[in-house]
């Protein structure tokens, strides 16, 4: 969860030890040969035979005409070339950087590139499926965020089967969670177990979870074939099912609350270092609101709902009814999407419900949502002959024509889902051939290609062909965004343009960076090994799968990373931050257990990056 940074700067000193930290696997530089002075980035999962391939040489001095040599895990080298030229500056450090075209190289196999004495990570040349082994790390991360009775670890929180309800809480301050005042009861009790955590803490949103439900359909749907996923999507659908109250027509929002209370009468998730099992049992002073989590909702019974949650929870209803074998049970989806949907209060829209406080994850736009919401109630409805098809494609094909109007700027991410509404709002026009919509299939493909441009123009100017803003929170979910959007362009336009960037993306979250680092847990040869994870963290276990932020603006780690919490295991054991030479335009990146900021996986971190990998194992 994006904590508020006056929550991280309260963390409690330490001195538990922590597991040991391997060193990044870049070999340090060796003295003399000029092209021995840098590091070779490159993704480390690797290539698709038929993909550009493209690593970066990233050097302390020019070098001319810096050769390389791609060898096998025999030590054979197969390929030779020459890199090209400077691509300039990342930082002061390191002030030149030079693209090492790999695309001749297609035989499937392990491979490493060689400049002068510097070595890379390894890499494999293989075809597209293999992406669906870091996406089975990826599905295998959510079984592990389960709460609630199906954990996969202890059963957690059952205390939510009989939570109550309170009204939103006051705040000290915009940019704290704070609370003023204390909280007041107004119902309940409601059964809100189960679900995921939603990142690194154990707070639950819907606002998240619709959007992680989402995907996780897409994906299973896209031709993502391990049976865990559905499980996974399925287990998620079952909490949706828990916070939308279909006979009082309400929607629950939140599950727990971040701080305390100012007067020192309480704590929050935020506050505590612990392991989620303890919380129903836990009668310590001030940890009423531990035990016994607080609950939210968007709007009072039968209330009109902030849009972007109508829009979203209404997407995952109608997705799974899309592929749900039974159509009884599909036609039971479908419905309740609907009643979910027609609660969308699209007049006079202000700040929009997320969670609270809102700075947590503080959405601005909303019309992708109810395109979404459309496009995905017209599939279902086209699949199962309802007639009610046309009407909900009239609704989605409005939003996204006042979406490409007012709201368009952004790119596939928990905050913008156009690409992906566009993208089935082409298909259920090309299902129902409707005519006479307030958009054509022009116009949304039109805006998806948009949305590639944003990023390639940002790419261009950029030595490591981010197309993702790095200097400000969800570059790696952003970077995954981008590469899913490439290859649902080629899908609905047969049109490869963006494929070399859209892999380059991919390549950048996966190793191809400057810090020379995997974002995702246990895949690569070099990935995040200190997550900001409780569980993680407590019992030693590597966190696979897990997605991380990446690297964020500078001025975020000005007053450092706080200290520990008692219970925390320090991580890396000597707390030195081994990527600071790589801090660059005004980016840094730090692998360390307090690095919230970096450092902390979260679930739509993880499902925008299952799906980009489901797609690239398409081909």
């Amino acid at each position: 969860m994006k904590r508020p940074l006056a929550a991280a700067l309260a963390l409690a000193v330490l001195t538990t030890a922590g597991p040991a930290l391997a060193e990044p696997a870049s070999p340090s530089p060796a003295p003399g040969d000029p092209a021995s002075s840098g590091f070779v980035r490159v993704d480390q999962v690797g290539f698709a035979p038929r993909e550009a391939k493209h690593a970066s040489f990233m050097s302390a001095a020019a070098v001319a005409d810096p050769r390389f040599t791609v060898v096998d895990r025999r030590g054979r080298v197969v390929l030779r070339g020459t890199a090209g030229r400077d691509l300039g500056a990342w930082n002061e450090k390191y002030p030149h950087v030079y693209d090492v075209d790999l695309t001749a190289l297609r035989v499937p196999g392990s491979y490493r590139i060689k400049v002068g004495a510097v070595t890379s990570p390894e890499f494999t040349v293989a075809p597209a499926l293999s992406f669906l082994g870091p996406a089975a790390k990826v599905v295998a991360f959510f079984g592990r965020q389960r709460d609630g009775a199906d954990a996969q670890r202890e059963p957690s929180h059952l205390n939510d089967r009989a939570a109550s309800v309170y009204e939103w809480p006051v705040f000290t301050g915009p940019d704290t969670d704070q609370i003023k005042g204390g909280l007041r009861r107004i119902g309940g009790p409601v059964d809100v177990e189960g679900g995921w955590f939603d990142a690194g803490d154990y707070l639950k949103f819907t606002h998240i979870l619709a959007y992680v439900d989402t995907l996780l359909w897409a994906a299973r749907r896209d031709g993502n074939p391990d049976p865990r996923l559905r499980r996974e999507a399925s287990h998620g659908l079952r909490y949706l099912d828990k916070m939308w109250d279909e006979k009082s027509r309400t929607l629950y929002i939140q599950v727990g609350i971040g701080a305390g209370d100012a007067e020192g009468t309480f704590v929050g998730d935020h506050d505590i270092w612990r392991l989620p099992e303890a919380d129903d049992g836990d009668t310590g002073p001030g940890r009423q609101f531990i035990r016994n989590r607080p609950v939210f909702r968007a709007a009072p019974p039968g209330e009109k709902i902030s849009p972007n949650l109508a829009g979203r929870t209404a997407a995952a209803f109608a997705l799974a009814a899309q592929l749900e074998p039974s159509r009884t049970r599909a036609r039971r989806l479908l419905e309740q999407a609907a009643s979910v949907y027609a609660m969308a209060g699209t007049d006079d829209v202000g700040t929009l419900v997320t969670s609270l406080p809102h700075a947590f994850y503080p959405e601005s736009v909303w019309r992708d949502d109810m395109e979404l919401g459309g496009a995905e109630l017209a599939l279902a409805a086209l699949r199962l002959g309802d007639p009610r098809a046309s009407g909900w494609l009239a609704q989605s094909a409005r939003w996204a024509a006042e979406y490409m109007r007012h709201e368009s700027g952004d790119t596939l991410n928990l905050y913008d889902v156009s690409a992906l509404a566009h993208a089935d709002l082409v298909r259920a026009l090309r299902k129902s051939r409707a005519a006479g919509l307030a958009v054509t299939e022009a116009d949304l493909i039109g805006g998806i290609r948009a949305q590639l441009d944003i990023g390639a123009e940002r790419a261009a100017a950029d030595p490591f062909r981010a197309g993702a803003r790095y200097d400000q929170f969800d570059s790696v979910p952003h970077a995954f965004g981008l590469a899913a959007t490439s290859r649902l362009y080629r899908d609905v336009t047969g049109d490869g343009s963006y494929d070399a960037f859209g892999t380059a993306q991919r390549n950048w979250a996966l190793g191809g960076n400057p810090w020379g680092v995997s974002f995702v847990a246990g895949v690569g040869e070099n990935p995040i090994r200190c997550p900001h994870h409780q569980i993680a963290n407590l019992t030693g276990e590597q966190a696979v799968g897990a997605v991380v932020n990446g690297p964020n603006d500078t001025s975020y780690f000005d007053g450092g990373l706080g200290g520990h919490f008692e219970e925390m295991a320090a991580c890396p054991p000597d707390g030195v931050d081994r990527y600071a030479p790589f801090t660059g335009r005004g980016s840094r990146f730090v692998d360390d257990v307090r690095s919230w900021q970096a450092s902390e996986p979260a679930d739509d971190f993880a499902a925008i990056a299952l799906y980009a990998l489901t797609l690239t194992s398409k081909g």
